[in-house]
C-alpha cells in the first residue's frame, strides 16, 4: 500500500523535462515501470500527479526550441529538470539550466555554475584539492593524448570516464595494476565512450554515498553505503556500470544500498560537515549525492559529487531520504520548493 500523500498549499504547473527516449508510455503502470529505463521518470511524474500537481512532459533532444515553445504555451510555475545530459553529451544538461535561466523560468535541481564545477571530475577534485578536501591522486589522459603515467600516481589505478556518470564504461578491468593495461583501458575511454580519461589512485574501502539538499540551508542525509554481500573477499568492491545497472548481476553479487552500520559518531559528524563544505566549495544548489571511500585506517576521500542524481523511488537517494523521515512524495515537493526559493548559489 502507498504511503499517504501530504496536503499541499497549492497546485502548481509542472514542465518535467526529460530525455526523449525516457519519457514513460500514457499507460504505463507501476509493475511495466519496476524493470524500465523510465522507472525514475515515471516515479516522479506520478508522485507529483498524486500530490494534486498539474504535470506536462516533454522528452528532449537536441533542439532547444521546443523548451521555448513549451514553456511560452504552458506557463509553468517550475520546470522538474530530470535531464542527465543533452543531445547525448553529458556536460551541456548545464547549458539548458542556462537556458532555463534566461527565460526566468525557476527549475529543480543544480545550478549551470554546480553543474559546471561538479560534472568535470578532475576539475571538481582540483577545486577540492584546493580548499584541502582529501581526494584520490589523479591524471587526465585527453583524446589523442599518449598514455604517460605520472610518477606520483603508483598502481593500482583506476581508469573513468572524465565526465559521463552512472559509472557509465566502469567495469572490473578499470582497475589496471600495469602500464600495458592502463593504455588499454585509456583507449577504451577514448574510443568506446567518446570522452577523455581520468586515471586515479584506487582507494580500497568502504563506498558511501551521502545526499545533500539545500541551496542555503542544508540538511544532510544519513550515510548510505554500498555493499557486495557474495562477492569473493580478494575481489575488488567497485561500482561498475553492471553493479548500477544490471539487477540480475546484482543479486548474483549480492548487492546491498543501505544506511551504513558501525560507523562511529565522530566519524559520522566528520562525514557530514565535509558534505555541508563539498556541497558549498562546488556551489551546488537543490539535491546531490556525495561518493566517499572510507580506507580501514579512517581516512575518509571524496571519490565525485553528484548534482541531481537519481531520484527513483526507493533507490539510494530516496531510501535515505525516507530514513530521515521524509517520504517520496515530501522529498519531490522539498525538491520543487527550493526551486522556487530562488536560484542563488550558497555562499
Amino acid at each position: 500500500m502507498s504511503p499517504p500523500i501530504p496536503q499541499q498549499r497549492r497546485r502548481l504547473r509542472i514542465l518535467a523535462l526529460v530525455e526523449a527516449p525516457l519519457v514513460p508510455p500514457e499507460d504505463a503502470s507501476a509493475r511495466d515501470a519496476n524493470d524500465a529505463p523510465w522507472k525514475t521518470e515515471f516515479d516522479v511524474m506520478r508522485t507529483l500527479r498524486r500530490l494534486g500537481h498539474e504535470v506536462h512532459v516533454l522528452g528532449v533532444d537536441t533542439d532547444l526550441g521546443p523548451i521555448r515553445d513549451t514553456v511560452a504555451t504552458i506557463k509553468p510555475d517550475v520546470v522538474f529538470n530530470l535531464l542527465e545530459d543533452f543531445a547525448d553529451v553529458p556536460i551541456y544538461d548545464q547549458n539548458v539550466v542556462s537556458y532555463l535561466e534566461l527565460l526566468r523560468i525557476p527549475y529543480t535541481g543544480c545550478n549551470p555554475r554546480g553543474l559546471i564545477l561538479s560534472r568535470d571530475k578532475a576539475l571538481s577534485k582540483k577545486v577540492l584539492s584546493y580548499h584541502r578536501v582529501r581526494v584520490p591522486e589523479f591524471a587526465v589522459v585527453r583524446i589523442g593524448q599518449p598514455v604517460r603515467r605520472p610518477k606520483r600516481l603508483a598502481f593500482p589505478l583506476i581508469v573513468k570516464s572524465l565526465v559521463k556518470e552512472g559509472s557509465a564504461g566502469i567495469a572490473q578491468t578499470s582497475l589496471v595494476d600495469s602500464d600495458q593495461k592502463l593504455a588499454e583501458r585509456v583507449r577504451f575511454v577514448h574510443e568506446r565512450l567518446g570522452t577523455d580519461a581520468i586515471v586515479e589512485r584506487y582507494i580500497d574501502g568502504r563506498e558511501l554515498y551521502v545526499g545533500v539538499l539545500g541551496n542555503h540551508r542544508l540538511r544532510v542525509l544519513p550515510v548510505w553505503e554500498l555493499s557486495f554481500t557474495k562477492l569473493p573477499e580478494e575481489a575488488p568492491r567497485i561500482a561498475t556500470e553492471k553493479v548500477k545497472w544490471d539487477r540480475r548481476y546484482q543479486r548474483k553479487i549480492g548487492v546491498k544500498t543501505a544506511l551504513a552500520r558501525d560507523l562511529p559518531e565522530p566519524l559520522v559528524h566528520h562525514i557530514k560537515r565535509l558534505c555541508r563544505r563539498i556541497y558549498r566549495v562546488l556551489e551546488i544548489t537543490g539535491y546531490a549525492r556525495l561518493d566517499f571511500r572510507l580506507t580501514e585506517d579512517g581516512q575518509v576521500y571524496v571519490l565525485e559529487a553528484n548534482p541531481n542524481p537519481q531520484l527513483a523511488d526507493g533507490e539510494d537517494f530516496a531510501a535515505s531520504a525516507a530514513q530521515a523521515g521524509l517520504s517520496y512524495a515530501a522529498l519531490l515537493q522539498r525538491i520543487i520548493n527550493l526551486a522556487l526559493q530562488g536560484r542563488a548559489a550558497p555562499s
